[in-house]
């Protein structure tokens, strides 16, 4: 069983890494729109912080998880959408506040928890692993939100190699999201990290294949880019069709995002805010 500890601590610095980014926000840039409908920098950092205090109950008191699973699915609207409501609402010094120590006590229980644990979730179980790597994902890539509202550009670093590992583990859960036939062979997926170094997953014979970043490659699974913007390279039917339809979140398939090509001179991005 693999250790969970190097993306426990990948997840720490990511945030760490964006919470220096909004420490020091002024009240009007807690409210710039981020390339997300409807969502502003608080409302990325209120649906991390709400991500985060659903994960530590998840992991802590599965009962209780599983009372909040039922409430929200039975409240009116999007409980996701409702929850960053609520949480941007909240004085920005509290919101901030709010996210570290949710943050914190995640920290704790994962690594707290026994070998082998499995944690309920909105989708499939998690693994500390899994979880980890999840709220790493959701950390960056609202980051990425976060930092194209603020006109900020993040450099990449190989903590996304977690993410990378991620969207190849959901392809089949994709391509089922969409109605799509799942392929019973491995692709072959050869991506260059930020630092360089190439990461490698599925057989070196595989008929289909993607390559191209890392980076790219992260931006299009969790819908920060279209594909027609990214530097991806498909080899074969089923890998193409993948490409189309990625993403390593949970849930139903978001919008995505509009081709630079195809959007108005001067606007942001827009999609989808899981």
């Amino acid at each position: 069983m693999a250790d969970p500890t190097p993306v426990l601590d990948d997840l720490r610095a990511e945030s760490d890494e964006l919470d220096r980014l909004v420490a020091e926000l002024g009240p009007e840039q807690w409210t710039l729109p981020t390339p997300a409908p409807g969502w502003t920098v608080a409302h990325q950092i209120a649906h991390l912080a709400w991500t985060d205090r659903s994960s530590v109950l998840a992991a802590t008191d599965q009962d209780a998880f599983s009372r909040e699973v039922e409430k929200a699915l039975t409240a009116p609207g999007d409980f996701v959408d409702n929850a960053a409501e609520e949480g941007a609402g909240k004085p920005s010094a509290q919101l901030l506040a709010d996210w570290r120590s949710g943050r914190a006590a995640l920290q704790d229980a994962l690594r707290a928890a026994r070998a082998g644990a499995r944690f309920p979730w909105y989708g499939p179980p998690m693994s500390v692993a899994s979880m980890a790597t999840a709220r790493l994902m959701e950390t960056w890539a609202h980051g990425l939100d976060i930092a194209d509202a603020l006109g900020v550009v993040r450099t990449p670093t190989d903590r996304i190699r977690h993410i990378v590992h991620l969207g190849v583990c959901t392809r089949d859960f994709a391509l089922g999201m969409h109605g799509l036939p799942v392929p019973f062979e491995e692709f072959r997926i050869e991506l260059t990290g930020p630092s360089g170094e190439l990461w490698i997953h599925g057989p070196e014979d595989a008929d289909d294949r993607v390559t191209g970043t890392a980076l790219d490659f992260c931006r299009l699974i969790t819908q920060r880019a279209h594909r027609a913007d990214l530097a991806l390279t498909a080899v074969g039917p089923d890998a193409d069709r993948w490409l189309d339809v990625a993403q390593a979140f949970a849930g139903p398939p978001g919008e995505g995002r509009t081709p630079t090509a195809d959007m108005p001179k001067g606007d942001a991005p827009k999609g989808a805010t899981e």
